[in-house]
């Protein structure tokens, strides 16, 4: 029956996004939880800013790789045809159950990251080219501004507008993904917009000093 063991992936897909990485690997080989200290979130930004670069760039591969492995489980089915329409939006499927596993991670009580890292691997796997783009604007907008919650939703929106405008993408899943991706961002940077908005956000200048 496909659509159980649809179900049965998807389910793995959202228990693997639910893997804390940064909390396990602050706690296993720092005795910390990044989730008490700096922004109190348990992603690689903030495990630089507690920990530094050594547990950070773990951190951040790490969550990249979730993603891409997630979308990747769409291989298990063997009934997909790549590049058809069903295809395309079972791995979108893929990617939001990873995403919100990320944010509402099971085995971390539910408090997890902003999903910028498993968005990354999510559409690195599904559209390689506009990551690649998306990664470069969020570079110049941190480098520029120093802000990495405003360098994440600008490169955020700027997904769906490489897929509706700048690659005309017909396919309308694809489209409602972009759409629902940059929504999740604006939603997981709430106090970061609030801060940004009264001046009071704090800017990642540790990112660039040497650890």
């Amino acid at each position: 029956m496909p659509w159980l063991w649809n179900a049965f992936i998807l389910l793995f897909a959202y228990l693997l996004g639910s893997i804390p990485n940064a909390v396990w690997i602050g706690k296993v080989f720092f005795n910390t939880d990044v989730r008490e200290h700096g922004s109190k979130n348990a992603g690689s930004t903030n495990a630089i800013r507690v920990l530094g670069y050594k547990a950070g760039l773990p951190v951040l591969f790490l969550d990249i790789l979730k993603g891409f492995l997630a979308v990747k489980l769409i291989y298990f089915t063997f009934y997909y045809i790549p590049a058809t329409g069903e295809f395309i939006n079972f791995q979108l499927l893929l990617g939001l159950a990873v995403i919100m596993g990320h944010i509402f991670p099971v085995f971390a009580n539910f408090r997890g990251g902003k999903g910028v890292a498993t968005l990354i691997g999510v559409i690195l796997a599904i559209d390689p080219v506009s990551t690649a783009i998306c990664i470069g604007v969020f570079l110049i907008t941190l480098i520029i501004t120093k802000y990495v919650s405003l360098s994440s939703m600008i490169a955020g929106l700027s997904f769906p507008v490489l897929v509706i405008v700048v690659f005309n993408t017909t396919t309308s899943s694809l489209v409602i993904f972009s759409l629902i991706v940059f929504i999740l961002l604006l939603f997981t940077h709430q106090k970061n917009i609030e801060r940004l908005v009264r001046r009071e956000e704090s800017k990642a200048s540790f990112l660039f000093k040497k650890r």
